[in-house]
């Protein structure tokens, strides 16, 4: 006797996603140095009709949540694992910025592990672009 095949967690998610009638979902990713830019790609991308999540913390700007760096460090890791989440819930990935760090290339990379389709607002800093042009300090 054959067991019906249970479908694989990203599968349940698309299919819960396409009953409820969701709209895409799109993560924003990049450099916090760059979250003015992120507000502006949230809204346009708002009002194309998409669901819009990005990064919620700048870790760049003072703030007592991560004042001690030890505690940062900690914070920082679940920051990490709470995007790569955000990226699984996502549809796609925007990438935001003239500049692409180790954070965001390793963003990049899990997205296309998952074959999440990846834009950028800068696509010269794709790193999967063979022109791709050496990144700021």
């Amino acid at each position: 006797m054959s067991h019906p095949r249970l479908p694989a967690p990203e599968e349940a998610l698309a299919d819960a996603k396409k009953r409820l009638s969701l709209p895409r979902i799109v993560v924003i990713c990049g450099s916090t140095r760059f979250m003015t830019e992120m507000t502006e790609a949230d809204v346009r991308e708002t009002t194309a009709g998409r669901i819009v999540v990005k990064p919620g913390c700048d870790m760049k700007s003072p703030h007592a949540l991560w004042s001690d760096p030890v505690e940062a460090e900690a914070l920082k890791a679940r920051l990490d694992e709470l995007h790569r989440a955000k990226i699984r819930l996502s549809d796609e990935v925007l990438v935001v910025g003239d500049y692409v760090g180790d954070s965001t290339r390793a963003e990049i990379a899990y997205a296309r592990s998952l074959d999440k389709p990846v834009r950028f607002t800068h696509p010269e800093v794709d790193p999967g672009n063979a022109v791709e042009r050496p990144g700021r300090p």
